[in-house]
């Protein structure tokens, strides 16, 4: 395999390698091999797949280094794939010469503030793995189309903006799996508009990504306009720090068409928490939040609004077992929600009101929600509170109070109806 330094890269880290990489795209037969070094760029090096066929970019088992000290990626891969995943939809060059490119075992280092790690463009099938990307703007950046996206067993870390950024990107059948995706300032992984569908977040540890503005997120979803949809959101450890704005997820869809923009998203069997906000979804249908630990919400644990066909159901909820008195609020709120269930969930020592006004629970303005089998352990306040809400079935909890005794551990207002309160209250 001929390597970089063939055709003229030193990798001393101070000479400008821009030009002899460049060089290597046109000549290598659409292999970048960088050896051990570190290798500076002064500006991104365009990949453009249909010219150069199969493209591939390794590094010697990590311990080749790429310097960016220039506005925009390191590296651009540059595809033509107009079409689905579905085979009747390619072009034949597609399959003769750009499918599956793939990058690996390399450092990219932004030196630059704009600088950014991999931009990718009408690709099909790229797959990133074994990579260190860090102190860019965004490390791995999305843009206009494309398909079968892999990103595997990388470290995306301390990146000025977004470690994953799906960037208003007509984008189906991702898997992010087995990274570390950290101290990121906006989002460790964002979505911004877009047609967005069938992606698997599954495995990663995402953490500490906030220190940019208010909306900030572990995960931070927002198609005010466009798509989010079938996202599986599993297995992962996501957490931040208690001082942190924002929430550890985020998904933010369309008030307009929230039936219809905003679906089929599985939040399940994570670990979530320590932040302002857990876990807050606006305007979505057919949500399901089940099997995860979700603690130490500043504010709230979770909050749902506008929600339709929601499902919250199985998780551990509230305030993490600590050293110190906990200052946070926990619970959960539903606001304007209709149609959903809140099933066999513990809350755990929720402080969100005081003995004659809100609770643990919140269902403020909803409708037909059922609210059934969950295990409350609520000495600070009331354990349900329903607001302004409708055609709700209220049965079968359990409520403990331990040694507080205040007026009602479940709150119904006059506006409100319920179909059956027969739920179970202990001192």
């Amino acid at each position: 395999m001929r390597t970089v330094k063939e055709f003229g890269a030193v990798g001393d880290g101070t000479t400008d390698d821009t030009a002899a990489i460049e060089h290597a795209v046109q000549q290598s037969e659409g292999v970048l091999h960088f050896p051990k070094g570190d290798y500076l760029l002064k500006k991104p090096i365009t990949i453009t797949l249909d010219r150069t066929g199969f493209a591939g970019i390794s590094g010697e088992q990590g311990t080749a280094r790429i310097l960016m000290d220039a506005p925009g990626p390191a590296f651009r891969l540059l595809g033509t794939h107009e079409g689905t995943a579905s085979p009747p939809s390619f072009k034949p060059n597609v399959w003769d010469r750009q499918r599956f490119p793939t990058i690996s075992h390399l450092e990219i280092h932004g030196l630059h503030p704009e600088a950014d790690g991999i931009e990718l463009i009408k690709t099909m099938q790229t797959t990133i793995q074994n990579m260190l990307i860090r102190q860019c703007r965004h490390a791995i950046h999305l843009v206009e189309r494309n398909r079968n996206f892999l990103l595997a067993n990388s470290h995306i870390y301390d990146c000025h903006a977004t470690g994953v950024f799906f960037d208003h990107c007509n984008l189906h059948q991702a898997i992010i799996t087995g990274n570390h995706i950290s101290y990121c300032k906006q989002a460790g992984i964002r979505q911004a508009d877009g047609d967005v569908h069938n992606i698997q977040i599954t495995g990663n540890d995402i953490e500490y990504n906030s220190g940019l503005g208010e909306i900030s997120a572990e995960i931070l979803l927002e198609a005010p306009t466009e798509q989010i949809s079938e996202y599986t959101i599993s297995s992962n450890t996501i957490q931040a720090t208690r001082e942190a704005p924002g929430a550890n997820i985020w998904i933010r869809g369309s008030q307009e068409q929230a039936r219809l923009l905003c679906k089929l998203i599985a939040i399940t069997g994570n670990v979530i928490g320590s932040r302002q906000h857990t876990i807050i979804v606006e305007d979505a249908a057919r949500v399901s939040l089940t099997g995860n630990t979700i603690y130490d919400g500043i504010q709230r644990n979770v909050i749902l609004k506008r929600c339709q066909n929601f499902v919250l159901s199985s998780n551990s909820i509230g305030t993490r077992p600590v050293r110190w008195d906990s200052t946070a609020i926990d619970g959960v709120t539903l606001e304007d929600c209709s149609h959903g269930v809140v099933n066999g969930n513990t809350f755990n020592d929720c402080r969100a009101g005081e003995a004659e006004r809100g609770a643990g629970l919140i269902l403020q303005n909803c409708r037909a929600v059922n609210v059934s089998g969950n295990q409350m352990d609520s000495k600070h306040a009331p354990g349900i509170s329903l607001v302004d809400s409708h055609d709700c079935l209220v049965q079968g909890n359990l409520i403990s109070r331990g040694d507080q005794q205040p007026a009602s551990s479940i709150l119904i207002d006059d506006e409100s109806t319920t179909s059956e309160t027969t739920s179970y209250m202990s001192w």
